[in-house]
């Protein structure tokens, strides 16, 4: 299991321990997803830079009993390292501690590109 960011086709970004689902073919049909969390990212209000925003994370499914979500191919858009701090917040937070409430903590990481599609 890595820990990935997500896109989704929803547009939802979401950070989970990631591991393949296979065919008996060998091929990937899919992912599961443990202890997945929607990653909102937001600027913060009281800064005049843009290089510090806020992270915030909940449970993706937060009604599931299940912690291990399957996920089709199809529906992922792309999958990406989550920088450093983000990664320590998920492991954490969500992982270590067993928390899966509402997190939210400060980050001065820059997108590496300044789209906002």
């Amino acid at each position: 299991m890595t820990i990935k960011v997500l896109v989704l086709k929803s547009g939802e970004d979401v950070i989970a321990g990631v591991s393949e689902m296979m065919s008996p073919t060998d091929q990937v049909m899919g992912y599961f997803l443990d202890h997945p969390c929607v990653v909102k990212l937001q600027a913060k209000s009281d800064v005049q830079t843009d290089s510090e925003v806020s992270v915030r994370m909940h449970p993706w499914m937060p009604i599931a009993r299940e912690k291990m979500i399957p996920v089709a191919a199809d529906w992922v858009v792309t999958m990406v390292t989550p920088v450093e701090k983000i990664q320590e917040m998920y492991e954490t937070q969500v992982l270590n501690d067993g928390k899966e409430t509402d997190q939210t903590t400060d980050s001065d990481e820059q997108s590496e590109t300044g789209d906002t599609d």
